[in-house]
Order: C-alpha cells, then structure tokens, then sequence
C-alpha cells in the first residue's frame, strides 16, 4: 500500500430520521454552514439530475493542523441506505455514506478510502501519516457535534430555544509554524537516525 493511502471509517450515531440526515449530508453548499469547522468554502458545479445523481461539489477544507485542500466531489451513486462520492483534486479515491434507522435513532457510517495528492501530504506521509489520520478523526468529531447542532436548531421549537442553541465549532486559526518545527525535529531525528545506522 503506497504511503499516501488512506483508508477510514467513522461511525455516527445519533437521534433522528435517517430520511433529515441524509438530506443535510447531500446538501453540498449547505456544508459551510453547519460544519464550519471543515468545509471553509462550498460551491455547486454541477446539479446532476433530479435526484442529485452526478452532482458536482467544489471543495476549500482544513482541519486542525495548519493547511488546507481544495477538491472535488461527484456523487456516483445513490441507493435507498445510502450515497457514493468520488474525489479529485487534492483527495482521490471515494467515500461512502450509509444509513440505517434504529428506532428513534440513525446509524451514519463513512467509509472513506483516498489517496492524499497534495504535494505536502503525498510527500510527508511517510513520515508523518499518524497526525494527518489525526487530522481526519478531528474533522469528523467536528462533524458529529456540528451535525446534533444543526439538527437541534432545524427542531427548536420556540425563538428561546433556537437562540440557546450554540454556533457549531469554527475553524481553527493555528499557526504553520507549530507544523513547521514539528517537521524540522522529525527530519533531524530521522537524519540522527540513519547517521548512526551508517556507523
């Protein structure tokens, strides 16, 4: 397996109709609103058809560490628990949504199978792949808050009880310099390293 491949899945449970869920989740532009944190700038290319298939999404995303990733999605497949989406750009590969109603409550699960393309990511993972998988587990923890917010907010009942809802997590404003000394100590402990395997 290449260094710069990645593979995750994330399990989200969380009281509502699988029907809600599944709409905000294929609402693109609507990213930006609810999960700030991430998805920084979202714009719709392409509509696909009437039920969205072969829609296209253009992607400005972060998480906590201190870069950022534009790409693309084309959602390629829709099926009554679920949809597909394929990536360019930055990220390629796929990411499936599936969904299954439990009673009261949803059952959301991503898989996301990529490899990372931008330069910075497919040159250090070697390296450095445990903190940009960390990376991808702090943008979906965000995820899940953001998405119990939004859909707190969708079912307030009262203007009191919209207003006591709080904002969803907003990005982070971290300084590549913390990346940049980071990187520096990893790539002198590893040139210490094969100096002294050399000896």
């Amino acid at each position: 397996m290449p260094t710069n491949d990645y593979h995750f899945i994330t399990h989200w449970r969380i009281r509502s109709e699988v029907a809600e869920i599944a709409q905000i989740l294929a609402d693109g532009p609507g990213l930006a609103r609810w999960w700030p944190s991430v998805y920084l700038e979202v714009q719709e290319l392409d509509p696909g058809d009437e039920r969205g298939l072969g829609k296209v999404i253009s992607l400005y995303t972060k998480g906590w560490l201190p870069y950022t990733l534009r790409w693309q999605f084309r959602i390629s497949e829709l099926t009554p628990v679920g949809f597909t989406l394929q990536a360019r750009g930055d990220f390629v590969g796929r990411g499936i949504w599936t969904f299954a109603q439990d009673g009261e409550w949803a059952n959301i699960t991503y898989d996301w199978k990529i490899q990372a393309e931008k330069p910075l990511l497919r040159r250090l993972s070697f390296m450095l792949k445990p903190i940009f998988a960390a990376n991808h587990y702090w943008a979906m923890a965000r995820g899940e808050t953001s998405l119990r917010l939004e859909l707190a907010r969708r079912h307030a009942s009262t203007p009191e009880e919209l207003a006591s809802i709080p904002p969803p997590p907003a990005p982070t404003t971290t300084s590549s310099l913390p990346m940049l000394a980071l990187l520096l100590a990893l790539l002198g402990l590893v040139y210490l390293l094969v100096r002294g395997v050399r000896r």
